[in-house]
């Protein structure tokens, strides 16, 4: 599992740029972070529904998995230096 997230890192990337910056103006995971950070996706009547949290998740999942693979790869490479 380790190794598939370090040698993915290109597909993960692709996914990024597309899914995880889908539909590009303005992308649509910010206006999720905003609303998350900004208090009111807990609000009881205007706050995020099941679907909402989904599109977090279907939209920040690339980036996550990106991220997580460009650690592995960092500290893959300075123990081979």
């Amino acid at each position: 599992m380790k190794n598939q997230l370090k040698n993915n890192w290109k597909l993960f990337l692709i996914a990024s740029l597309t899914l995880g910056l889908a539909p590009f103006n303005p992308p649509h995971l910010l206006g999720k972070i905003q609303w998350i950070l900004g208090g009111n996706a807990f609000d009881s009547e205007k706050g995020m529904h099941a679907a909402d949290w989904f599109d977090v998740l279907l939209h920040g999942l690339p980036w996550l998995l990106l991220i997580i693979s460009a650690i592995l790869n960092l500290f893959n490479f300075k123990k081979t230096k």
